[in-house]
């Protein structure tokens, strides 16, 4: 690893473990999607409490978040924001996208709400960490 990412490393392996995240989910859409029959290429019916579809939002929110993750990420690498915080910010983010989909799962649509709120707030964070690298 290059000698300037060695304070990143955390951050870069949450990359990796996110990537391992949504792979997860998109397995468990497929599996349940090929379980109930769905026909391929048919959109899913929205109906919150059925599990093909809380299966496919959660796969479809982690992919709403997911190209924000990286332009933040990769912004406040190459400004020289602060490890400690980018650090512990790419963290509470991998943390709040298991919240998220454990609650989304299990249908507990409060806990669900503030997992995504909390997952918004790292990712302002890591822009804002990013950020206040340029503005010393």
């Amino acid at each position: 690893m290059a000698e300037q990412l060695l304070p990143y490393q955390l951050t870069i392996l949450v990359l990796g473990l996110s990537g391992a995240l949504f792979l997860i989910q998109l397995a468990i859409v497929d599996i349940v999607a090929i379980k109930q029959k769905h026909p391929p290429g048919v959109g899913v019916a929205q109906d919150p409490d059925d599990w093909l579809f809380r299966c496919n939002r959660v796969f479809a929110n982690s992919n709403e978040t997911l190209g924000i993750l990286v332009l933040v990420v990769l912004f406040a690498l190459f400004s020289g924001a602060d490890p400690l915080w980018l650090n512990a910010l790419a963290l509470v983010y991998l943390a709040s996208r298991v919240g998220h989909m454990l609650c989304y799962y299990i249908g507990q649509k409060l806990l669900r709400s503030i997992a995504f709120g909390i997952c918004y707030l790292s990712l302002f964070g890591i822009f804002t960490t990013g950020l206040s690298a340029w503005l010393k």
